[in-house]
């Protein structure tokens, strides 16, 4: 008997058993059944002339497909891992056992990452989303830490393999941003960053004082998800009130020539969202009205999340000023996340992106 083997015959039936529980957290049949079913609506006459519709079905059909090839594919390299180990065992191959041993490895990694899809069972988990970084008060210290915040999430979703869409921006007076929307685009994008929306808090030595004094600044994220005009969100548009500018952020040869950029207040509400990044004003109010469906529908979600907190007599409301994380450059380095208790010592590592842990603590908090 080859030394560890019956470790890794143990650890690859804990994997099959992880496996099986996944394929019913992730619904695999209710998925191939939504497939099907949309596979016979592109089949129909007529598909295409609605193209919304069509567009909407034919990425979801992408999804859906790019999910069950995936856990397909986890099953099956299990399985002929365990295969391969039962041969090499036969045959008292060493070198083979350890080959086994690392690939398992290699994708116990993958079968944890799909661990934490089975978490996302919102109704707009797998939905693109909008990020909305505001500046607090301080000026420009709290303004060079939103850019701060920008460049960390940029990074994570490079590395998630999101592709990331500037929607609008707004310079600080000397240094940094005042405010910044951008679309995350990829698969359960929203699941992923719905856990970051809050206040986030610095404590550093501020680069802006020359007195070299401890400052604490504060920006904060705002997080919803990109919506389809699928009629669950109804806007009058006499309750908007639009107003157009000329862009003043980065745009090429466009910006400043026309007033291009578009403003939208949704009156009864007070929600402003704004985008000046497009190339033409149409597609610039295209995409306030979707923002503005997003924002709408998030006010509803959590309307609703405290009214249940109410009948439960619980009441804790997630207000728009509520502290998330912080994030300490001096007297020493830590980033803790007040909600989950998660925290690291390398500042560094988090600023570049690599906030996997926070989201993932987050996740199986809910």
């Amino acid at each position: 008997m080859i030394l560890g083997s019956d470790q890794l015959k143990q650890d690859l039936l804990q994997m099959a058993e992880t496996l099986d529980e996944i394929r019913g957290g992730l619904n695999i049949e209710q998925l191939q059944q939504e497939l099907t079913e949309l596979k016979e609506e592109m089949a129909a006459p007529g598909f295409w002339d609605n193209l919304e519709r069509s567009t909407f079905v034919n990425k979801r059909i992408s999804q859906l497909e790019n999910k069950i090839n995936h856990y397909d594919e986890l099953v099956q390299e299990r399985e002929d891992l365990e295969t391969m180990l039962d041969m090499a065992l036969e045959e008292d191959e060493a070198d083979i056992v350890a080959e086994v041993e690392q690939s398992k490895d290699a994708l116990q990694v993958r079968v944890d990452a799909l661990v934490l899809e089975t978490l996302m069972r919102g109704d707009y988990d797998q939905n693109n989303a909008i990020l909305s970084l505001h500046a607090g008060a301080g000026g420009t210290e709290a303004q060079d830490w939103t850019s701060m915040l920008y460049r960390m999430y940029t990074r994570y979703c490079e590395q998630m393999g999101f592709k990331v869409s500037l929607i609008d921006l707004q310079d600080g007076d000397e240094a940094g941003i005042k405010s910044v929307t951008f679309e995350v685009d990829g698969d359960n994008a929203y699941g992923y960053m719905r856990g970051e929306k809050g206040v986030h808090r610095l404590v550093r030595i501020s680069p802006f004082d020359s007195n070299a004094r401890r400052h604490t600044s504060f920006s904060s994220l705002d997080v919803a998800p990109m919506l389809e005009d699928d009629g669950n969100i109804e806007i009058n548009m006499e309750d908007v009130r639009v107003d157009t500018y000329r862009s003043t952020g980065a745009g090429g040869q466009h910006v400043n020539k026309t007033d291009s950029a578009v403003r939208m207040t949704h009156i009864p509400t007070g929600i402003v969202v704004s985008c000046q990044n497009e190339r033409s004003q149409v597609q610039n109010r295209e995409m306030c009205m979707r923002m503005l469906r997003s924002r709408l529908l998030e006010l509803r979600e959590r309307e609703n999340e405290e009214k249940m907190a109410d009948i439960k007599g619980e009441m804790k409301k997630i207000e728009w000023g509520s502290q998330i994380r912080s994030y300490v450059f001096q007297p020493y380095t830590m980033v803790k996340d007040h909600r989950t208790g998660f925290e690291s010592g390398n500042i560094d590592d988090v600023m570049n992106g690599n906030i996997d842990g926070f989201i993932t603590a987050y996740l199986k908090m809910q």
